[in-house]
């Protein structure tokens, strides 16, 4: 093992992701039934520019007034690109008014990790200056030519700066930067032979899991295609991404499913920590389980699995 490791910043379960738009307050109460670990509530992409100011009042008495924890969620806002006039006012009006229940803010369209120094620095000011207890975290939506081209940097960099929770795969606007030739979001392409987006998925996650951050995968567009979406958080969960988007109230417990492991692989995990236990006990660093060799490497496999799970019991209780 190399001397270099980086720890994950902040462990949170985070197996679905429902998207809010903070436009249509009628939803939070739904949203807060929902089931999903984590809701961010939207000021970005579906808000229209007319409704940017109106969506930022709503979001904030929404933190404010609604019990998010004792419903076992985490919140988080997207906040409006750093490239538009709506940006500096969603980061001072979020932290000074509901500062202290805010969990994480979303970044859109991260291209270099300088775009998320710039919330970070606001927040290390606006913390102070409000005087709150609580750090609010931050995730990143990788969603650009840009964005993917210094993942490794923006994962690292992040990490260091100790506020960068997770990177988030925005696989529409990901799309459009790279010119594909596709309008499905998040879907298998018929003209590709495989997953379109298995590369970029698996270069994010492993910028992830190199610098203690979250691979999240992002969203699938088809609402009526609940196996479509059960085939791409698969896809997902097994290039290691800890949970997916949900644009819809139907697909959280799509997710749920997919991103809480069996309880016969939790099972199967468990007899490999058993069986490599009893093998040291007798002096060997290997043993057989079910006619197959298991050592070191299928003990730290086992012991993410048997963690993800203990995590989701502790949260669900």
């Amino acid at each position: 093992m190399s001397h270099t490791l980086y720890a994950p910043n902040t462990p949170r379960v985070q197996r679905c992701e429902l998207a809010v738009p903070g436009s249509n307050p009628s939803l939070f109460e739904k949203a807060l039934k929902s089931g999903a670990d984590f809701i961010f509530l939207d000021l970005e992409d579906a808000v229209a520019p007319d409704d940017k100011l109106q969506a930022r009042r709503n979001i904030i008495e929404a933190i404010n007034d609604l019990d998010w924890a004792g419903h076992g969620i985490t919140v988080s806002v997207r906040i409006n690109g750093l490239d538009t006039q709506y940006m500096v006012r969603d980061v001072v009006d979020l932290v000074e008014q509901c500062g202290d229940k805010l969990e994480t803010i979303l970044i859109p369209k991260v291209g270099v990790y300088s775009d998320v120094y710039m919330v970070e620095a606001m927040l290390n000011q606006l913390e102070m200056q409000e005087g709150l207890k609580n750090r609010i975290g931050l995730e990143a939506l990788i969603e650009t030519a840009l964005g993917m081209a210094n993942v490794e940097a923006i994962a690292k960099q992040g990490a260091l700066g100790g506020r960068l929770e997770a990177l988030h795969f925005g696989v529409a606007d990901y799309a459009a930067s790279n010119r594909a030739r596709t309008t499905n979001i998040g879907g298998l392409n018929p003209d590709y032979p495989g997953d379109q987006w298995h590369f970029a998925i698996s270069r994010m996650t492993v910028a992830c899991r190199a610098y203690g951050l979250r691979p999240i995968d992002g969203p699938f567009g088809d609402i009526k295609d609940p196996e479509g979406y059960k085939d791409a958080a698969r896809r997902a969960a097994a290039l290691g991404c800890e949970g997916k988007w949900a644009i819809h109230p139907s697909q959280v417990a799509l997710a749920n499913e997919v991103f809480t492991p069996p309880k016969a692989e939790i099972e199967k995990a468990e007899r490999i920590l058993v069986a490599l236990k009893e093998a040291a006990a007798q002096g060997k660093g290997a043993a057989a389980l079910d006619g197959r060799l298991i050592d070191a490497a299928s003990e730290r496999m086992a012991n993410n699995l048997v963690k993800t799970a203990e995590a989701i019991t502790a949260k669900n209780k």
